[in-house]
């Protein structure tokens, strides 16, 4: 089923994979500024419907954060609903179902890897579909997209830092990071490097070791908010930063690459009104996606891409300024500015 013209968002498409039998949707906010890009999200939900709105709600973000770094294109998402200990064979039946109804829509969608995906998953999408990114390199695309994404979001703190204490550095800081993955383990390490206490917490309590070896400090995910710490960095999925977690933070400044990690948009104001500084999840995680486009549709080298990933910390300071001196949020000025963008 395909249904246009529906809540914000260009066009959504909802479908029962013919080999699978999952349900698949693909979600396309917005192509003012070109093709709609956006990670295949791939994981358990409750109800099918809890995907439909994930997706939603990412694509929306997605056209955001394309806005918001200045490159041409729109925001989507692609969703696959698994059911519990999914089979390892169910699953590649589900994304070669997804492959080819992203075919379908003729490269008006271009996906990469999310939760739940990685690059040789998109060797899978790559069957069907006309362009994909993020493929392994021996298949001539970058790989992950994780550590470029640590970069951009290194960079917003720095500028965050610099607006809050003072000064970029991090040195003495205690930091929280709340997700320990593929982002939030680059995001440790570069971090400790830079002479910050981190502590990490994550649902897999299995890390906790690999924690440990780092010399990082562990905490249990319900009580990461309320770590005391100089800097809390949602690292995980979204929706973490609600009234009653604010309630419990220290950290007078929030930034990481979870996507959405407002349960609502006027949590913004409350964060600002406490005297919390927030950057928003769709300027700090765009590093991912700079680099990419950088490297598979530009023909940059590395060194080339990742000076445009480091550009966030400028785009960062500049909504920082303005929101002082507006008296507004950093989301408010965010958003103004993707919207300034995408305007015909």
């Amino acid at each position: 089923m395909s249904t246009t013209g529906v809540w914000e968002h260009e066009e959504v498409v909802l479908r029962r994979g013919a080999r699978s039998g999952l349900q698949l949707t693909v979600a396309a906010h917005s192509r003012a500024l070109g093709p709609a890009i956006g990670g295949c999200r791939v994981r358990h939900y409750e109800d099918w419907r809890d995907g439909l709105a994930d997706a939603l709600r990412l694509a929306k973000a997605m056209t955001l954060k394309c806005a918001v770094a200045g490159v041409p294109f729109g925001g989507g998402k692609s969703v696959v609903a698994l059911p519990p200990s999914a089979s390892p064979e169910l699953r590649l039946a589900a994304l070669e179902d997804l492959g080819e109804l992203i075919g379908s829509l003729g490269g008006s969608y271009i996906p990469g890897p999310d939760v739940g995906t990685g690059p040789e998953d998109m060797v899978v999408l790559r069957r069907h579909a006309p362009q994909v990114f993020c493929l392994p390199p021996a298949h001539g695309g970058v790989g992950s997209s994780s550590a470029p994404t640590a970069v951009g979001v290194l960079a917003a703190l720095r500028a965050g830092a610099r607006h809050v204490f003072g000064s970029p550095s991090v040195a003495g800081r205690k930091v929280v990071i709340s997700g320990f993955g593929a982002v939030g383990s680059h995001l440790a390490t570069a971090l400790a490097a830079d002479g910050a206490a981190v502590t990490v917490s994550d649902v897999d309590d299995a890390k906790r070791l690999r924690a440990a070896e780092l010399g990082l400090g562990w905490v249990h995910p319900d009580d990461a908010p309320a770590e005391p710490a100089d800097i809390f960095v949602p690292a995980a999925v979204g929706g973490v930063l609600s009234p009653e977690v604010i309630s419990l933070l220290t950290a007078p400044l929030v930034v990481g690459p979870a996507n959405n990690q407002l349960t609502e948009d006027s949590v913004a104001h409350r964060l600002d009104s406490q005297g919390f500084t927030w950057i928003p999840d769709f300027v700090a995680s765009a590093g991912g996606i700079i680099y990419t486009l950088a490297r598979e549709i530009r023909g940059l080298d590395h060194a080339g891409a990742t000076a445009e990933v480091e550009g966030i910390e400028e785009t960062t300071d500049l909504l920082l300024t303005r929101a002082r001196s507006n008296g507004t949020t950093p989301l408010a000025e965010a958003i103004t500015l993707a919207t300034t963008r995408t305007k015909p």
